[in-house]
């Protein structure tokens, strides 16, 4: 019988390093060789990883993510000026595994909710901008209407005295 699902053509030559998937590793994986010491007798040994378990602070998720990460994972974290959340955004993906991943989408659904408030607030704050704008030309039209009434007062009032010929005071002539 014929199989309905078609096979794949390319030899798989081995399962990934299942450790890495649970952390950021940065690509790094078991690594095989040998011991040869001075009677040339090879023996096989591994070398692992440099794994350590931290708490990184995620600025978007705003807590502490427990992560096990390589070394060499950790000096490109110091590298990004943005920390954790740039380094999980701008690796590749070859690069961070399944843990990687999962705090790529936890960091983009958190940034993503962040900024749909921020502008709703954005729109908010240029509306409450353009209403002091127009408070401010409204009170700007009401102070310079005062001032001109007030230039007008002073001005009948000075015709006032000159034609009176008397002499007043500089708080009359203002009040």
């Amino acid at each position: 019988m014929l199989p309905t699902v078609p096979r794949l053509t390319a030899h798989v030559a081995g399962q990934p390093f299942k450790r890495s998937q649970l952390g950021l590793f940065h690509g790094k994986m078991i690594q095989f060789g040998n011991n040869v010491p001075f009677s040339l007798r090879k023996t096989r040994r591994t070398w692992l990883p440099n794994v350590q378990s931290k708490h990184l602070f995620s600025d978007t998720l705003n807590k502490h993510v427990h992560v096990k990460l390589t070394t060499t994972a950790l000096k490109t974290i110091k590298k990004y000026p943005g920390g954790l959340d740039e380094y999980v955004a701008s690796t590749r993906h070859e690069l961070l595994g399944h843990e990687g991943m999962r705090l790529r989408l936890a960091i983009r659904e958190a940034s993503d909710a962040q900024t749909a408030p921020e502008a709703a607030y954005q729109t908010a704050r240029e509306e409450k901008h353009q209403r002091a704008r127009e408070l401010s030309q409204a009170t700007r039209a009401a102070r310079e209407a005062r001032e001109a009434r007030l230039s007008q007062i002073r001005e009948q009032r000075r015709r006032e005295f000159s034609r009176k010929g008397g002499h007043l005071g500089i708080a009359q002539l203002v009040h």
